[in-house]
Order: C-alpha cells, then structure tokens, then sequence
C-alpha cells in the first residue's frame, strides 16, 4: 500500500479535491482507502439503536455489518490510536490518500485557497511537495490547479510512498 497526503486549512477544499480525484484513480484499477483526520467527535451511530446501547452498556467497540458495507466503532477510553495502527486496520488497498494528519511524515500536497485569508503550510513543513491552489505560491514549490485533476492525479500517483507498514 502506498500513501498520499492532501494537507491543508478547513474550508480550502481537501475534501472537494479527495472526491474529485477519487474516480480517476479508481480508473486505473486502484482499490484507495480515504484515512481523513477530525477535530469534532465521530459518531455514526444513532441513539437509541441496538448498538447505540450496546456502545452506552460498556462495549469497547461495535462492528455493523449489513450486505453493503460495515462501520467499526471503536470507543477510545484513554488515548486515541497511533497513525499506524489506524492504517493496520484498514482493508487490503493500494493507495491511501491521508486526509489530515500533518505531523505525519508522508509526502502530501497542501490544498490553499486564497480566500480563507490563511498562510502557507509549505514553509513549514518539509513533506508537502507541490501545492494545489487558486493561486501561485511563493517560491519555486510546485503549483498545479487546483481545477487541474488529471494532473493532480498523475502527482499523487507519482509522488504516493510506500507504507511503513505494508
């Protein structure tokens, strides 16, 4: 497996270009995993379902399943899972693109749009290594488009590293 990151401010559109490109990777036979990191709390159950009161009761974790698909809910009691152990989890695919997880030292491209009025991540940080945006950059950093997806595309594909752990 190999992973990608796409880093950037909330609202510059890390989400939007994850979509956009999903199915042009997906055309070359790419089975890609999304690893997508939140502030907010996750809960995709509802109160009141079964397993919304088995969660309530003291389950550490809950797996649904139905024919379509299945969902791990797992309660983190004391510290969150390590980046690694969460790409342990994952099912057998080819190219993770990592959503998030800045401190994390994979490559990645920083997603910026001028009009959340934020500065630039790639100063900083030494893994990002083109940048998505409305706007040049400063510097000699690459740029592409953001509109660009066949060329952002072909980045990730050409810039995604190894797993540590596959």
């Amino acid at each position: 497996m190999k992973l990608f990151g796409i880093a950037g401010y909330s609202g510059s559109g890390k989400t939007t270009l994850i979509e956009r490109v999903l199915p042009r990777l997906t055309v070359y036979g790419l089975r890609v995993a999304v690893l997508k990191h939140t502030h907010h709390d996750v809960d995709l159950d509802r109160p009141g379902k079964d397993s919304w009161r088995a969660r309530e009761a003291g389950a550490a974790a809950v797996l649904l399943a139905s024919d379509a698909r299945t969902a791990l809910l797992v309660e983190h009691r004391s510290a969150p899972p390590a980046f690694t152990a969460l790409l342990e989890r994952l099912p057998a695919c080819d190219l993770v693109l990592v959503e998030g997880w800045k401190r994390e030292p994979i490559p990645r491209l920083e997603v910026h749009r001028a009009a959340t009025g934020k500065p630039w991540l790639f100063p900083d940080d030494p893994y990002v290594r083109a940048v998505a945006s409305d706007i040049a950059p400063p510097g000699d950093i690459p740029h592409i488009d953001l509109d660009a997806i066949p060329q952002l595309t072909e980045f990730i594909l050409t810039h995604a590293d190894r797993c540590p752990i596959a």
